[in-house]
């Protein structure tokens, strides 16, 4: 999994009237909704992000294979406007563009998504994601919900699962999901999740296309 900007803000300062967060990982692979981006190797990332007062969000996040760190296998930046609806309820609109610099460039797009968060503990979102190699130019939906339950003051239960179309036409929608483990100490966070998508892909692209792990870990620290 990665840290997407998306989760912001994290540990953070004031900067310029807004306040400026980030964190640094080190994950098992690096998978993105269900698909593998690369193959079972040490992944490092890093994400910023500025936040204002008002409700505004910019972050900027990048990956690399941790053996090779001056090579980028992902770079992502985010826009994005938050609301309080309640005591109960807030919302997020943004827009999203990844660019994926090696072999896995097919997967480059642009996605505009709202979610809403119910407490912290159930989040509920819907994107529209354009590919930009795709065969066929056309908007792409998809829809995911993620359930967050602490069990302990330290350890909290993460379950997710989500539709998207597919990259490859004419194949349909996939579903994919995740259900893990997360120990929070301080600025230390440490995640066990267990991954599983149903995707299709073509039979030429098989041999180039690296398979998802079952379990990824991630190790976080955050600023």
């Amino acid at each position: 999994m990665a840290v997407a900007c998306m989760a912001l803000p994290l540990h953070a300062g004031t900067v310029g009237g807004g306040t400026l967060g980030g964190g640094i990982a080190l994950s098992s692979q690096l998978v993105d909704r269900g698909q593998a981006i690369t193959t079972a190797t040490p992944i490092l990332q890093g994400a910023l992000s500025w936040t204002t007062p008002d409700g505004w969000a910019l972050g900027l996040s990048a990956s690399a294979k941790a053996r090779s760190p001056g090579r980028m296998v992902e770079a992502l930046g985010q826009v994005a406007h938050y609301w309080t609806l309640s005591g109960d309820w807030s919302m997020q609109a943004s827009a999203i563009y990844y660019k994926y610099p090696t072999s896995s460039r097919f997967f480059d797009r642009s996605e505009a998504g709202l979610h809403w968060t119910y407490r912290d503990v159930l989040t509920f979102g819907l994107s529209a994601t354009h590919f930009a190699h795709a065969d066929h130019e056309r908007t792409r939906g998809g829809a995911d919900a993620n359930f967050h339950w602490p069990l302990t003051e330290e350890l909290s239960l993460s379950i997710g699962a989500g539709v998207a179309k597919s990259y490859f036409d004419p194949y349909p929608y996939y579903r994919y999901g995740h259900a893990g483990l997360a120990w929070t100490r301080g600025a230390w966070r440490v995640e066990l999740d267990r991954v599983a998508a149903d995707v299709k892909t073509p039979r030429y692209w098989r041999s180039r296309s690296p398979d998802a792990e079952p379990w990824v870990v991630t190790v976080l620290w955050s600023f």
